[in-house]
């Protein structure tokens, strides 16, 4: 490498040498003359003498000018070769200088690219706003190229296809249906294949609608597991550009990354919102979704419920099968009644129940389809028979949770004495009740002295 310095020195010779040579040229062509014209004249006469002296004096430089000449020449090769040399150089770190702006505009298009991913992870609230930003994100990064993202089930034993684009609206549609069949999740490596026609192409290429194609599929993981894979398809032998590949590594980092804390936290929020045995809402939650019942959906049926002889199921069967009848009464209840309807385990063998949009007549025909269901599911389950009583009212406008359920609890007590596995309305029970206290209540009184009623 040929530095500054020694470019500078290089020049400096040369003017140096400039000078020199003039001068010792100046001096040797001075000294020359005198012996030419003395030759002119020794050998010549007239216009001859300047004939003479002018070949005498061209014999003598010759030469001398043929050896500067070869010198120079010399010395120009070198200039050339120093100059060749540094203009390689400088095209050489022109050509670094443009190779590593190429690479320093590549980061920062991926660190932008980053940074707006996660900022629109980081505000999408649930998972359908955070697959509609990898469904946008596969059109920035992949404009021309069918994508799809696959997830496993809560199981870990399927591949769920959960976004999906493409230039004709139709994804890739990958045939793999589990993450422990997929060549890049189950490597937990970015797989590459250029053509599905050849030998190491991925079996799942072959034979789609589409023909011959090239792929690239990228893990996904959440939590470290990779659950998941990012699968796009090009032309054959098409090239997929390193920015590319690093821009879908990052979405899924990221996108697992959110995924997996959307999840979390809804499982979260789940844990503290229902029961661990039942999966029914807790008291606490069910007093919450009640309250948030829109306008719309009132007035709301509520009924408590109770498995009759729970006590003594438990004692003579033990606390597992006990278990299990609360789980089989939760599933019948769940299956039987509304969507909408909210079921919440009270306590113990206790179950609340609320029916938006509904009268009591109409809760108390799905409750005892409840009580047909259940006798069915306990045959299927092979559990010890029992039943459950229920009691059901109305909520007033801006009345409190607490005493509509109360007074489902007085009409469940009635469903007891009355010899259970029934369903009591508390509008029965209030008729009833008062048209005891009217049978009850003394005859007016005749001169000062209580008649007693009439017995019935």
């Amino acid at each position: 490498m040929v530095t500054e310095a020694e470019w500078e020195k290089d020049l400096a010779k040369g003017r140096r040498r400039s000078i020199v040579y003039s001068i010792v040229g100046l001096v040797i062509l001075g000294l020359l003359v005198l012996p030419a014209v003395a030759a002119g004249k020794a050998t010549g006469s007239g216009f001859w003498i300047y004939v003479t002296t002018a070949g005498v004096l061209i014999g003598m430089i010759g030469p001398i000018v043929a050896v500067l000449l070869v010198f120079s020449n010399r010395m120009q090769a070198q200039t050339d070769q120093k100059i060749r040399a540094l203009t390689a150089e400088l095209t050489e770190a022109l050509t670094a200088s443009d190779r590593e702006g190429s690479i320093r505009d590549a980061q920062v298009q991926r660190q932008r690219f980053e940074s707006r991913l996660a900022n629109a992870l980081d505000m999408a609230e649930g998972e359908p706003e955070v697959i509609d930003v990898i469904e946008r994100s596969f059109g920035e990064v992949l404009p021309e190229a069918p994508a799809e993202l696959l997830l496993a089930d809560n199981s870990h034993a399927h591949l769920l296809r959960m976004a999906g684009v493409g230039p004709g609206g139709e994804p890739p549609c990958c045939s793999v249906d589990s993450p422990d069949r997929c060549p890049a999740a189950r490597r937990a490596q970015i797989q590459v294949f250029s053509d599905s026609d050849h030998l190491d192409a991925c079996p799942k290429l072959r034979n789609r609608p589409q023909g011959r194609l090239s792929a690239l599929c990228v893990p996904v993981s959440i939590m470290g597991r990779t659950v998941g894979v990012i699968h796009a398809t090009g032309q054959p032998e098409a090239e997929v550009e390193d920015p590319q590949i690093q821009d879908l590594t990052t979405l899924a980092k990221l996108a697992g990354a959110r995924i997996g804390l959307l999840r979390v936290m809804a499982e979260t929020q789940l844990q503290a919102s229902t029961d661990t045995l039942t999966g029914l809402l807790n008291r606490r939650s069910f007093s919450e979704h009640v309250t948030a019942v829109p306008h719309h959906l009132r007035p709301v049926a509520l009924a408590m419920a109770d498995l009759d002889h729970f006590k003594t199921l438990n004692d003579t069967y033990g606390h597992e099968t006990g278990d299990r009848a609360l789980r089989l009464f939760s599933r019948v209840l769940r299956d039987t009644l509304r969507t909408g309807d909210l079921v919440a385990r009270h306590g113990g063998e206790e179950f609340a129940i609320a029916f938006p949009d509904c009268s009591t007549a109409d809760a108390a025909r799905a409750l005892n389809a409840v009580r047909t269901q259940l006798d069915a599911a306990i045959t299927v389950a092979g559990l010890p028979k029992f039943t459950a009583s229920f009691g059901v009212t109305d909520s007033e406008p801006g009345e409190e949770l607490a005493a509509v359920l109360r007074r489902a609890d007085d009409a469940l007590l009635v469903a007891k004495r009355q010899g259970r596995d029934q369903v009591v309305l508390y509008d029965a029970v209030v008729n009833e009740t008062a048209a005891e206290n009217e049978e009850r209540r003394p005859a007016p009184s005749r001169n000062g002295h209580l008649v007693p009623a009439e017995p019935t």
